[in-house]
């Protein structure tokens, strides 16, 4: 991949796929290609394959999903799965038929079972149950890695799928009802500060474990993955350590600088207990985050007050 290259990103509005967008501009690469849901409906096939046709990208970083937090994820289950299978279907069967050099397949770290062992080695794919509040959304994405992993065992494509831990940073989504823990913390602390309120209300125990990746390092990452030859189809990506839903609570609380009580809705879900990436497979190639949680968080803040 060099500098002209023809490079698409799908989903460049979205937290991931802008990311991607500022990194290769920062880069110098200039012959970026873009579209808007408007020009470009991912779900329909045969608007890919008249995309693909025309514009013949080189290289195609495939972004665009629809994702969401728990309560997302746990109604909207039948849009999920569907459109997730549509859309990742479309865009990597047009990617071989119009020989794309290399792609490159976002899924999410919710593909490994429940209960895998901890931290989740990329071989532990497959091994156990889903966590049921994501059951259609996991499957649609194992669904997308086996597909380039099937393309590539019978047509020798280049398809690299990547899993990335939580993440969070600009362009991420504060809306309560769809969006995930990081960001939907922010906003409830932050309205909780200026409503006065005494207490914040979160949902579960407190107790889960999660591992957070600022969106700009997943972008270092995945742009490094597509520079480089490198020996596996799929690499996990994440920080490699993590905190609990009540240590991040109490993170986010100071940075906000709201002062008050938190409170556990024990009712509600936790979700998986613990989801902690191994990314041994691509530190050994080279690769390591390098934004810290609390400075990213700090710089998140700023961005959703900006946006209000």
């Amino acid at each position: 991949m060099n500098k002209s290259s023809n490079i698409y990103i799908a989903g460049h509005r979205g937290m991931v796929g802008s990311a991607i967008l500022r990194k290769l501009s920062s880069l110098g690469y200039s012959n970026l290609v873009t579209r808007e849901l408007a020009e470009l409906d991912l779900l329909r096939q045969t608007d890919v394959e008249s995309f693909f046709a025309s514009e013949k990208p080189d290289y195609v970083f495939l972004a665009a999903a629809k994702v969401g937090g728990i309560l997302a994820n746990n109604t909207y289950r039948g849009q999920f799965i569907y459109e997730n299978l549509m859309i990742q279907n479309n865009v990597v069967h047009a990617a071989w038929k119009h020989g794309v050099k290399k792609l490159l397949f976002l899924g999410s770290s919710c593909i490994y079972p429940r209960m895998a062992p901890q931290p989740m080695k990329e071989e532990y794919l497959l091994t156990g149950p889903l966590e049921a509040t994501n059951e259609p959304y996991a499957i649609a994405k194992i669904a997308g890695i086996k597909l380039c992993e099937s393309y590539n065992h019978q047509y020798g494509t280049r398809f690299v799928s990547v899993m990335p831990t939580n993440l969070y940073g600009p362009n991420d989504n504060f809306d309560l009802e769809t969006s995930h823990v990081l960001p939907a913390m922010i906003r409830r602390f932050h309205e909780a500060k200026l409503n006065k309120q005494a207490a914040v209300t979160l949902w579960g125990t407190g107790t889960p474990r999660r591992e957070f990746l600022h969106v700009d390092d997943l972008a270092d990452a995945v742009v490094f993955i597509m520079l480089h030859e490198l020996r596996h189809d799929i690499y996990n990506i994440g920080a490699g350590t993590d905190l609990t839903i009540a240590g991040l609570a109490s993170l986010i609380q100071t940075v906000t600088g709201h002062q008050g009580a938190i409170e556990w809705d024990t009712s509600k879900p936790d979700g998986t207990p613990r989801k902690l990436l191994d990314t041994t497979r691509l530190s050994d190639e080279g690769w390591t985050w390098s934004i810290p949680l609390e400075e990213g968080i700090r710089q998140t803040y700023q961005i959703f007050k900006m946006i209000l």
